[in-house]
């Protein structure tokens, strides 16, 4: 089942090994320097490299300052300290069996300290180039069998990549659909098509069987094809078969019957024999046409095994993989259409957009499983990822031709196990974006425009965040072309990394900011804005205690409100925020539409509170640091506890624009405490419980989430959940379903996004939900 047939100059035969190309190091083998284990994967014409590195980068951290016998009214509220981090990524490179003894030389010059002695080999080239590998790193090759190590990747990305999945549709704007991954991922078939096919079934994290196959594969389709058309590499037997016209060689049912054969209900256009007009027809077939009616004949007979074996073994979900797949449109669309005849449209062909990392995937975790990969969470760090059916996009044309097929793939563990919410009412459906990009060009234009125009602001954002920094400028101009490069990819290959949304481009931009070494671009705004908040807060408190409850409460809404206005991501705020220094919290409130809202249950909330009981536990989604959370969420998390509501608020772990971190709110916090009794009582109880979500993004994934978070939503029995913010409650989560109660507030700031929902700029979301029964 190894990987046949070439990109480029290679058809997996003996060709001299190209020794003629240089190799950017910076763009390719990153971190290199800091390998600690490696395994590789070789197939007949593509190498995959893994290994595992140490990656040192900057983190901004916050420390409370002593401020006994002091006076708190001109010190800010903490310090700011960057210090270097160590975490750790894994990195995966695919590319051309010609070039991987310069890539050998290159990973043996660079190498300084590896822990590794022996290398985690698998793939059908394993053996062949086994002493070259011992020979020219110094390394023992341990050969591990090929299906484990498929298998154990393909569980790898389908627990950690949320967009992993796709289903191909050829005819539609949008040819790669991604899929929400189910939380259980067992059990699964993997139709393995190399040359011939391997069908298996997949039932836990070891336990899996081959249960069935075909010798009819992707050799078949190969050795034929060379036959046929005396073409003998693979990827120009597959170019040939998407220019034919199968209907020249293949013999129709409409041939046959004259038309479509009514009493078995079969299309006139179904094919009722591969190469039957061959047999009788006095001429020469083309090329292009045999290949297509070769494609069709192999692809039908593995749809149709593929179908039979998942309807024996009562299975719903089949991914497909192999070099015969490997991203190839032509095929990908055979495949789909052969399952979804044979199938009655019931079941969908699914392909993975790392197919061909997990024989090297499963390869490294083999090898690395004393250190247990799986015991953690991992993301995919999409600055240094090439994106589905792309070239390296950060590599200049220059450099891409002299460099081949170099395709990168980095995934960064995080700190701790990311966990779905136990709220939410069905994880399987569970889809965190409102708007999928991919499909709707017209969003899709306008946000990338926005994020392009907006890159000039957060690059001088970056350079002032740093301002003692030599070479701040020059890493703010790597980051503005890495992140602008990435942007053109998206625009022509908006799948590059699975469902294109506002989301994946602000974590993009996260991902890039954090390459080149700017951990928090906003850290001393927001020191600035809490410490002048912080010093607000008994006045709004003092407002608030002095009116009625029912006044009270929309004064606290509003006040939500009106904090959620102070978000730097938003130009329409961070150009007022910037061009009117003393633009503040009343200024914010009369920014505010007047009700009725955009969206307006505010009467159904205010009867639930008079109405009903006090909620058990409510669990509270932050979301900007300053205004926003000292004086909007703290007086309602205040309100709740009055009525005798636990709460359990939630930050990001790690910063993302002016959004408030878990380190930061701690601090907030404890200041609060100090000034007010209510707070502090409840710290002390643990009836106010500050967590971390796990996430350092301006929006909010769900089923993403730390897990200690997770267990604490369960042990409260929280009832209500409240989420703040255009990210966290518009771009996501504004159609989320919960088993519980629920608030999603938010002020629009984006007039386009605004006239998209029949509003105007700052119009509000104010939405409160309760689950049917």
């Amino acid at each position: 089942m190894a990987e046949r047939g070439g990109r480029g100059t290679s058809s997996g035969g003996d060709s001299s090994l190209d020794k003629s190309i240089t190799l950017p190091p910076d763009e390719i083998f990153r971190n290199l320097e800091n390998a600690k284990c490696f395994a590789i994967d070789i197939g007949g014409s593509l190498t995959k490299l893994a290994y595992y590195s140490t990656v040192q980068h900057k983190v901004a951290r916050v420390r409370s300052f002593d401020h006994s016998g002091k006076d708190i009214e001109h010190e800010s509220p903490y310090e700011i300290t960057v210090q270097e981090e160590i975490t750790a990524r894994l990195h995966f490179i695919k590319f051309e069996n010609t070039y991987i003894e310069t890539c050998l030389d290159f990973i043996k010059d660079h190498l300084v300290n590896t822990e590794t002695k022996v290398l985690k080999a698998t793939g059908g080239g394993a053996y062949k180039f086994k002493d070259l590998i011992e020979k020219k790193l110094g390394l023992k090759v341990d050969k591990e069998d090929v299906m484990t190590c498929l298998i154990k990747g393909c569980n790898f990305v389908l627990k950690n990549i949320p967009h992993e999945v796709f289903v191909y549709q050829k005819d539609s704007d949008t040819e790669f659909r991604f899929q929400t991954n189910h939380p259980n991922i067992f059990p699964y078939l993997l139709v393995n098509i190399g040359s011939g096919v391997s069908i298996v079934k997949v039932e836990t994290e070891d336990k899996f069987e081959w249960i069935g196959g075909s010798s009819i594969g992707g050799g078949t389709f190969w050795g034929l094809g060379a036959l046929l058309t005396k073409t003998k590499k693979f990827d120009e037997l597959l170019q040939l078969a998407s220019k034919g016209q199968h209907t020249n060689v293949d013999m129709l049912v409409k041939d046959v019957y004259g038309g479509a054969y009514q009493t078995l209900g079969l299309s006139g256009n179904l094919i009722a024999s591969s190469f039957g007009k061959s047999a009788t027809a006095d001429k020469e077939f083309s090329k292009d046409d045999m290949a297509k009616s070769l494609l069709h004949m192999i692809s039908n007979d593995i749809g149709q095994l593929a179908c039979l074996y998942a309807k024996l073994h009562n299975l719903h979900r089949i991914y497909f993989g192999g070099f015969f797949i490997r991203g190839h449109p032509v095929t990908m669309r055979t495949i789909t259409y052969s399952i979804n005849f044979f199938s009655k449209g019931e079941v969908q062909a699914l392909f993975l957009r790392h197919e061909g990392y997990l024989g090297a995937i499963g390869a490294f975790l083999k090898g690395a499983e004393q250190d247990n990969p799986n015991q953690y969470s991992w993301g995919e760090n999409y600055a240094g990822s090439s994106g589905l059916m792309s070239t390296s996009p950060d590599l200049c044309p220059m450099q891409r031709a002299r460099s081949g097929t170099f395709d990168m793939f980095e995934m960064d563990r995080l700190e701790r196990p990311l966990v779905n919410l136990p709220l939410l009412k069905d994880p399987s459906t569970y889809i965190p974006d409102t708007v999928d990009l991919t499909d709707d060009a017209m969003a899709r234009k306008y946000w990338l425009t926005c994020f392009e125009e907006a890159l000039d602001g957060v690059v001088n954002r970056a350079m002032a965040s740093q301002p003692d920094s030599m070479d701040a400028a020059e890493r703010a101009e790597k980051f503005r072309q890495k992140y602008w490069n990435k942007l053109q990819t998206l625009r022509q290959q908006p799948f590059a990394y699975g469902t294109l949304t506002v989301r994946s481009l602000l974590d993009t931009r996260e991902h890039c900011l954090n390459e080149f070494n700017f951990p928090d671009p906003y850290s001393k705004v927001k020191q600035k804005e809490n410490g002048i908040a912080l010093k607000c807060f008994p006045s709004v408190i003092e407002s608030l205690d002095s009116l009625g409850w029912e006044e009270r409460q929309f004064a606290l809404v509003k006040g939500l409100l009106a904090g959620n206005v102070f978000d730097w991501g938003a130009k329409a705020v961070s150009d007022v925020l910037e061009s009117e220094p003393q633009f503040g919290f009343e200024e914010a409130k009369e920014k505010l539409q007047e009700r009725p809202w955009l969206e307006d249950s505010y009467s159904e909330w205010i009867q639930r509170l008079k109405e009903g009981p006090p909620h058990k536990c409510a669990l509270i989604f932050a979301d900007n640091s300053g205004i926003d959370i000292i004086l909007g969420v703290f007086p309602f998390v205040r309100e709740l506890l009055s009525r005798g509501t636990e709460v359990i608020l939630a930050c990001n772990s790690g910063p993302a624009l002016n959004d408030v971190t878990y380190s930061e709110s701690l601090i907030v916090a404890e200041r609060i405490a100090a000034m007010d009794p209510i707070i502090q009582s409840a710290l002390t109880e643990e009836k106010l419980l500050l967590v971390q979500t796990g996430s350092s993004s301006p929006c909010l994934d769900l089923s993403r989430l730390d897990k200690g978070l997770a267990l604490l939503v369960r042990e409260r029995k929280t009832d209500l959940v409240l989420i703040e913010g255009m990210g966290r409650a518009i771009h996501t989560n504004y159609y989320a379903a919960l088993q519980c109660e629920s608030l999603k507030l938010a002020v629009i700031k984006n007039s386009w996004l605004a006239d998209r929902l029949g509003g105007k700029i700052f119009s509000v979301i104010f939405k409160y939900e309760v689950p049917r029964k």
